[in-house]
């Protein structure tokens, strides 16, 4: 099996439906001796920020010497995005071994009886097998869908339970109310090991105090800290803050938004709660692992003259974040939007909330089967009476902003990360000179 088999096996012989439960994932992970149970993981569950805190976090404990696996998901441009050492992806030849694997395993299952495992749970079994033997130090292990059900709460003792912000998102699958959704994102927390939280507001704290005191663990939030933003432009945030637990004066963050302080301030809390659990952390390489973090496909700039900004943005929350962060870096510049999004999204909240801060829209459409099509996100943008373009195919769409929107101006694109991803990969299919030549 090579890695362009191993891809054709997982979409198209497995298939990307999402059925809830952990039967599956651990009766695999039996059959491949429960690696995940010599792993050391912090566990990452949330609506937004998940992956900003991965980074974040990857980046701290490599420069403080921890050989660091990240195992993230979706993936922008390709599977062995979502398996990372020292931020260094799985090679494809790895992968399609681990693949292999897993399907002989799989196809023992099914032998057996028993039901075969989904895509991202195989993805997930693989991934820990592929670590363990690997013998990294830390794996920072990021939720692929709520918590509870997730195929990555299969650990029983993470050194770490990390919740970034909640807000509404997968309701078909996660409930239709905050709290609900609260809920099963909490089900990552564990007996006797520590939580922190993002501040979140008071019925989502609530919810994690409450489940974090019925399984005995010391639940972190740092609601109470004082911050000084002294820089915050396109270059990155320079900023200052203290709280109860720690202090730091003059941090440099390169991940762009507004709401990334929030986000990075959950990480210096998770830090220090990681110290005082023996992780050897100091001060000076926590600041310098900020100072390193990347996050692609996220407020990236990739395109100057005009500016060009990718947001993978997919949820009501993180666009009206994105929305806020804009100011900052647009300025005086007139935004050409570039948006596809998934039906199954809250678009309508969306558009109302990016809308507002755009001149003109191309409307295009992510490579995936729940994709809503342009003509209805354009019915639906309807209202706003800003200048539409329609292009279906995701380059044509590129191409065309670039075309209406001045070299002083700015374009952003957001709502689909499987946009973003089909949209970067094309981006940078061109050298930067003949990109800014399209441009």
């Amino acid at each position: 099996m090579n890695y362009h088999s191993a891809v054709v096996y997982l979409e198209n012989e497995i298939g990307f439906a999402s059925v809830p439960g952990l039967s599956r994932i651990l009766a695999l992970l039996e059959r491949i001796g429960n690696p995940q149970d010599k792993l050391r993981c912090i566990h990452i569950a949330g609506t937004n920020g998940k992956g900003s805190a991965c980074a974040m976090l990857s980046a701290i404990l490599q420069q403080n010497g921890y050989r660091t696996a990240v195992y993230t998901s979706p993936h922008l441009e390709r599977y062995v995005e979502r398996f990372m050492i020292d931020g260094i992806p799985i090679t494809e030849d790895a992968f399609a071994a681990e693949i292999a694997y897993m399907r002989e395993k799989c196809l023992e299952m099914q032998q057996d009886g028993e039901d075969v495992p989904t895509l991202f749970e195989i993805l997930t079994a693989a991934a820990f097998h592929y670590f363990a033997n690997q013998n990294v130090d830390i794996l920072i292990l990021e939720v692929g869908l709520g918590g509870r059900y997730d195929a990555t709460n299969v650990i029983k003792q993470p050194l770490l339970s990390l919740i970034m912000s909640i807000s509404m998102d997968h309701t078909d699958f996660l409930g239709n109310t905050l709290m609900e959704i609260a809920k099963e994102k909490c089900g990552i927390i564990k007996k006797n090991c520590p939580v922190v939280l993002y501040a979140q507001e008071e019925s989502v704290y609530n919810i994690a105090k409450n489940t974090a005191k019925a399984n005995h663990a010391p639940l972190w939030c740092a609601s109470d800290r004082s911050i000084v933003i002294h820089k915050q432009d396109a270059e990155g945030t320079i900023f200052s803050v203290e709280s109860e637990w720690f202090s730091y004066q003059n941090l440099y963050l390169p991940l762009l938004g507004s709401y990334q302080i929030e986000n990075c301030i959950t990480v210096l809390n998770a830090c220090a709660v990681l110290q005082k659990n023996g992780l050897s952390l100091t001060k000076e390489r926590i600041c310098q692992g900020l100072a390193k973090a990347k996050w692609p496909g996220r407020m990236e700039i990739v395109g100057q003259n005009p500016l060009v900004i990718l947001d993978g943005a997919h949820n009501a929350d993180g666009i009206a974040k994105l929305a806020l962060s804009l100011p900052l870096y647009a300025k005086d510049k007139k935004i050409t939007l570039i948006l596809g999004v998934l039906g199954d999204k809250e678009y309508d909240l969306m558009l109302s909330e990016i809308f507002p801060y755009i001149h003109q829209a191309v409307l295009t459409e992510p490579q995936n089967e729940r994709r809503l099509d342009i003509a209805h996100l354009q019915a639906s943008a309807a209202i706003f009476h800003k200048p539409m373009y329609l292009e279906k195919e995701i380059p044509r769409a590129y191409l065309h902003a670039c075309k209406i929107t001045k070299q002083s101006d700015m374009i952003l694109a957001c709502g689909s990360l499987y946009m973003i991803g089909a949209l970067r990969t094309f981006i940078q299919s061109y050298g930067v000179q003949e990109e800014d030549a399209l441009c």
